[in-house]
């Protein structure tokens, strides 16, 4: 209902004030505090970018601003004040659900994190954009047809007209995010929220979805809230930056005064673990390089610092030139272990009466690379570009249509699966999602243990356990954990539980498929440092597949660029990233989100460290 009482000074520019905002859950352990006394205020055209990890309580107070928890939430106590076009101003958190729901997607609406859990599988992308337009504004079903095909336009959707009629599933994720960003400025909302809009999605898509919404920003005014875990993204498009830690504001203020003068040291943490693609660095710092936790959890100064800036931090694990050129000549000079030539692996398209293929979605085509031992290569591309299916044919988990796959100087391609049962020692994979990949049913021990004793890793299982325990203390887990099931751990232990699982049978060669891409870049960074720190102690190849070129660079020692099934162009890290040949890694490498002023930084932290070797 509408509120006469507020000052109306606070409402000249703005159109959202949140007011000490708490948000609590019922939980069997007790109330947990998920929101706790925040605040801040939202102008008219401004866009906020709320930063924080998983946990922080930055989605949960987007959901607290529709009043849209899950039903042991409760807004416990605060003003969510909001300045309706139709109502004027309105306290959110004292409507009813009628009330919230004739605002809700009219005045604000909200784009959110996973588009394909958020789209109605058994509805068109057409029908699910046009029931918001026929509900909100009053309009027939051939009036708001041709509103949305050209919604679908805006948003620069190929063949709209097609895509209207198409289901969900049948489309790409990126387009999946622009039909839920043409559901969301369907009505032209005051305030548009975004939670985590770009996770996930190639960096290509993710700078042409940025782009989009600053257009539609500055086209209809809209105010943004965009959440996120990445400062990187966030500095491509905000104004001010809130950052969050275990539901509250730790700092806040312009993107200029957060990256160029962070005060806090969570968020200098946060600014220092990102990869960079400007730098080739030993080691990626992490927040526990700047921060200390209490008994609550509350983040604080540590006494004695281990870096003084987010730059010291960045400029003391440059990798110099001649370190770089070291690892190279190391790397060339090394034994081959796995050689790949002409691969293919073509999957058929079945269509008519008898289901015969009639053609075939060349997924990797005429393949030809190999890889030496101690190496770490890197194998990048947009979604689509056949990247993740190279490295499933290569462990035979996808069967090739052609070619050949060397191991260890053994032609593998003719392998029975008897012979590949033995050899699944030597060749691990570390999967994109851990949770779908470990068994809920089975404690994690269990789960690390089981391909031990298949393989006849050591002789006994006492022997097995202590080696298992060993493993656990070695990727940051203790020996509690054992009997804990995976719903019980967080994204980035289920991720170390994964690669300890891997590293059980001390294989030679491991696959990681998009091992980190789903992660916090707190969490990102330290499972990055692990898998280095591990390669180091086992001795082990890798494969690591990633769409993030970031990451890709501080992980690996060559690149492949993959495009459309073929390799595009490969070398060494640092040849590839300051000179690309083709236009197509060009095009990856430019559309790395980076932030002017992290721009200007990485300028400034290069010249003080060639000044430094001068």
């Amino acid at each position: 209902m509408p509120i006469n009482s507020f000052p109306k000074a606070n409402f000249l520019d703005s159109i959202l004030e949140i007011r000490q905002l708490k948000t609590s859950f019922n939980t069997e352990n007790g109330v947990f505090k998920a929101v706790n006394d925040v605040s801040f205020r939202v102008r008219k055209g401004q866009t906020i970018g709320i930063v924080g990890e998983s946990g922080s309580g930055k989605s949960v107070t987007s959901l607290s601003i529709l009043q849209l928890l899950a039903s042991n939430g409760y807004i416990e106590s605060g003003e969510i004040i909001f300045n309706s076009k139709k109502l004027g101003p309105v306290d959110l958190s004292k409507m009813t659900e009628k009330e919230m729901q004739s605002l809700r997607g009219n005045e604000i609406s909200m784009i959110f994190q996973e588009p394909m859990t958020s789209l109605n599988p058994v509805f068109t992308c057409g029908n699910q954009v046009m029931e918001s337009i026929i509900l909100h504004q009053k309009t027939d079903y051939k009036k708001a047809k041709q509103l949305t095909i050209e919604l679908f336009e805006k948003v620069q959707l190929p063949r709209p007209e097609a895509i209207f009629d198409c289901y969900p599933h049948e489309i790409s994720g990126g387009q999946k995010q622009r039909v839920m960003i043409a559901m969301a400025i369907c009505c032209n909302p005051s305030i548009l929220i975004a939670d985590e809009p770009t996770t996930a999605l190639d960096v290509t898509v993710q700078a042409t979805i940025l782009d989009l919404m600053r257009k539609l920003r500055d086209e209809n005014d809209t105010s943004i809230i965009f959440i996120t875990h990445d400062l990187g993204v966030i500095a491509e498009i905000a104004d001010r930056i809130i950052i969050m830690h275990q539901g509250k504001i730790v700092e806040q203020g312009t993107v200029w005064n957060i990256f160029s003068n962070p005060k806090h040291p969570y968020t200098k943490g946060l600014l220092a673990c990102r990869p960079k693609a400007e730098l080739k660095l030993r080691k990626l710092p992490t927040i526990a390089d700047f921060v200390a936790f209490d008994t609550q959890g509350n983040a604080s100064e540590i006494k004695t610092k281990i870096f003084d800036s987010v730059d010291d931090a960045i400029f003391r694990n440059i990798i110099s030139d001649q370190e770089y050129k070291l690892r190279e000549t190391e790397i060339m000079n090394g034994k081959t272990i796995l050689s790949v030539e002409n691969l293919k692996t073509y999957f058929p398209i079945k269509k008519g009466f008898f289901k015969k293929p009639t053609d075939f979605v060349k997924a990797v085509d005429g393949v030809t690379f190999s890889v030496n031992e101690g190496e770490t290569l890197g194998l990048v591309g947009e979604s689509g570009c056949g990247k993740t299916t190279l490295g499933r044919t290569i462990l035979r988990l996808v069967e090739p249509t052609e070619g050949k796959i060397i191991f260890n100087g053994q032609d593998i391609t003719a392998f029975s699966p008897k012979e590949m049962q033995l050899l699944r020692k030597d060749m691990q994979i570390i999967f994109q999602d851990p949770y779908s990949s470990l068994n809920p049913r089975i404690p994690i021990g269990e789960a690390i243990l089981e391909p031990m004793r298949v393989h006849k890793i050591f002789d006994n299982d006492t022997s097995r356990k202590k080696f298992l325990f060993e493993l656990l203390d070695t990727v940051g887990l203790k020996q509690m954990h054992y009997n804990r099931y995976a719903h019980e751990f967080s994204g980035g232990q289920r991720q170390r539980i994964c690669i300890a699982r891997a590293l059980a049978l001390q294989p030679k060669f491991i696959v990681c498929d998009e091992s980190v891409s789903a992660l916090d870049v707190s969490v990102q960074a330290q499972v990055l440092n692990l898998l280095n720190l591990l390669k180091e102690k086992f001795k082990f190849t890798c494969i690591f597949i990633s769409h993030d070129l970031s990451v890709v660079r501080f992980m690996a020692d060559r690149v492949i660029i993959m495009n459309k099934g073929k390799i595009e162009e490969q070398g060494f890290a640092d040849d590839i990233y300051t000179n690309p040949q083709s236009e197509y890694t060009k095009k990856l490498i430019q559309s790395i989100p980076k932030g002017i002023v992290e721009n200007i930084k990485m300028q400034k932290i290069i010249k003080k460290y060639e000044n430094t070797i001068e």
